[in-house]
């Protein structure tokens, strides 16, 4: 009961604290106020704080949380999948209409994203209704209920929002990949697995809130919200609860195979091995190697004619439907290699050309040319990526929870022009000597199979 009360007394906190100050929108005289610096605090407790007052008519606050399918175990497998689908059930502190209608009334908007690693609840709205929207917020993540009969009706959204992301073959693809390449960890699905539909508990919801929300694991960043104001909101309503909370098992790569026959006339694989983890220098040279070979078009249903996979696939008259490398990466780990989408019986021949197209590269057959122009796309993708607000905050927010820091994008981009031309043959080399794993679907017929490559 102790965190109704808390976060019913939000809005009256707000209200008293903070709304002088984002109502302003110039100093006095007139003279417009200048964004601020980004400012960063860490608490005792290890929650993190960031803001960027920019005095922009539009507030987008989020709360980061280290939550995501990875830290699920044998026994409550869909967990954060549900999860996300719960962020307007029915709290201590507002009803699911209460939730849903408040936050409509003002033209906002409450979302709820995942990856394998953190889950993200993200508010956004105009500053004057930033109160209402934070209120929402915090009863979502603090004081849930989940009550049986409103749990009960999500499982069948759970079926639907399955359905429709494997729609997409690449999506089925990706997770058959992870589950293929780790034992355990980041081979846990972003999906509730179909025999756990219709099974996950409200007590398995509380307890995998309880151990996985703490105040260690969690990062609130705004923009466009007063630091003062934000820092004294999360020493108030977001302490309750200390600790590092499951610390989730260590991720353990195995390489494997996962083959989908499904006689569908384009053919997805996907061939990596184990790469870098997230923010390490070699990391850095994966994805210089992956703008070398070729990202992937950034047009929709674009062309990637000039990258040097596809170059040296059509050196073979073969005419694949898209070929890029494919580039993740994790706290303790990541996934290098290439994604392949060709026809069914070209699917042997397209695949071992881009193989080999990295075994030249880690043989030295590279030029400083080739490797200074990946640079500026990874420098210029980078860049764009954290023009929007949206894109901001998730940098913030997944930096924060990575490192309990941030690295303003100067230094990123100091980075990304330190990695040696070597350092990317390197990382060449390690895929192309790595234990591989593999992924494929479609007609199969004219796949290889991993050890045939």
């Amino acid at each position: 009961m102790r965190l109704l009360s808390r976060a019913g007394s939000f809005s009256r906190f707000y209200s008293l604290k903070v709304a002088p100050k984002v109502k302003a929108a110039a100093a006095p005289g007139g003279v417009p106020l200048q964004p601020q610096d980004l400012e960063f605090t860490k608490l005792p407790n290890g929650l993190v704080i960031a803001s960027l007052e920019n005095y922009a008519p539009l507030a987008r606050i989020g709360l980061f949380i280290k939550a995501g399918s990875r830290y699920e175990d044998s026994n409550n497998l869909g967990t954060s999948h549900l999860l996300r689908l719960a962020s307007t059930l029915t709290t201590k502190g507002a009803s699911s209409f209460k939730i849903t209608r408040g936050i409509e009334a003002v033209g906002g908007k409450l979302s709820v994203t995942a990856t394998r690693e953190n889950m993200a609840y993200t508010v956004e709205c105009l500053r004057d209704d930033v109160e209402i929207l934070m209120e929402f917020l915090l009863n979502v993540t603090t004081a849930p209920e989940f009550r049986r009969w409103e749990v009960a009706t999500l499982h069948s959204q759970l079926k639907i929002d399955k359905a429709v992301a494997f729609q997409n073959p690449q999506a089925r693809l990706i997770e058959n990949l992870h589950d293929a390449a780790y034992k355990n960890a980041l081979a846990n699905s972003l999906y509730c697995p179909d025999y756990r539909i219709g099974k996950v508990t409200p007590e398995e919801l509380h307890y995998f809130i309880q151990n996985n929300f703490t105040s260690a694991r969690m990062a609130l960043i705004g923009l466009g919200v007063s630091h003062p104001v934000l820092k004294q909101v999360a020493e108030q309503f977001l302490n309750m609860r200390g600790g590092l909370g499951l610390a989730g098992a260590k991720t353990k790569y195995r390489g494997s195979e996962i083959r989908e026959q499904n006689g569908d006339s384009l053919v997805h694989a996907a061939v990596v091995a184990e790469s870098a983890a997230l923010g390490s220098t070699e990391a850095n040279a994966f994805t210089v190697l992956q703008y070398v070979l070729g990202a992937g078009p950034h047009v929709k249903r674009g062309s990637n004619t000039t990258s040097l996979l596809s170059q040296a696939i059509a050196k073979g008259n073969h005419q694949p439907f898209d070929v890029s490398a494919f580039n993740a990466s994790y706290s303790d780990s990541g996934l290098f290699g290439i994604y392949t989408i060709s026809q069914a019986a070209a699917a042997g021949d397209v695949i071992k050309a881009a193989y080999s197209q990295v075994k030249s590269i880690s043989q030295g057959n590279l030029s400083s040319a080739d490797i200074q122009a990946a640079k500026s796309k990874v420098k210029a993708g980078y860049l764009m990526s954290v023009e929007t607000s949206e894109g901001f905050l998730n940098e913030i927010g997944s930096q924060a929870l990575l490192a309990g820091s941030y690295t303003p994008p100067s230094t990123v981009i100091q980075q990304i022009d330190s990695v040696a031309d070597g350092d990317v043959i390197n990382a060449a080399k390690k895929f192309v000597s790595g234990q591989k794993s593999m992924a494929a679907s479609g007609n199969l017929g004219h796949t290889p199979f991993l050890d045939e490559l």
